[in-house]
């Protein structure tokens, strides 16, 4: 039995109204206080290219609860009052996880166009490479 909806329908879904930003637009607004970056990949995927300067990790399947405050998983430095910007390997996660947190009442969201191979291919600078995850708290 075939699909109803592909996993590209639903970014396309979820893309649709989503504040998408280059490299360039993230870094002329980043870092702001009332702005947090997440970044949605997997540890495995951090271990392994780094992440964008100043974000915290949430893998894309614990965004809800770090976004739910009243969740025990909740991580404080998401609040429906902060703008989010979301990015995780190329856009996809990302779109989607933005699309939850707007479900969820987040309003002030957008994510990196293209994510990580975006700001790559700008040759753009990444950290924590090598294994090395950073705690999520900021």
């Amino acid at each position: 039995m075939p699909l109803e909806r592909t996993a590209a329908a639903l970014i396309a879904a979820a893309r649709s109204g989503l504040e998408a930003l280059t490299p360039a637009q993230l870094i002329a607004e980043w870092p702001a206080e009332a702005t947090v970056l997440v970044d949605l990949r997997e540890r495995e995927e951090i271990a392994r290219d780094g992440l964008l300067p100043g974000a915290i990790h949430v893998p894309r399947g614990l965004l809800e609860f770090a976004a739910d405050s009243a969740s025990p998983l909740h991580n404080p430095a998401l609040s429906p009052e902060r703008r989010v910007i979301l990015y995780c390997a190329s856009g996809g996660r990302s779109a989607l996880g933005a699309k939850a947190l707007r479900e969820m009442g987040y309003t002030r969201l957008a994510h990196l166009e293209g994510g990580v191979l975006a700001w790559k291919a700008q040759g753009l600078p990444l950290s924590g490479a090598c294994g090395a995850v950073p705690d999520p708290s900021r």
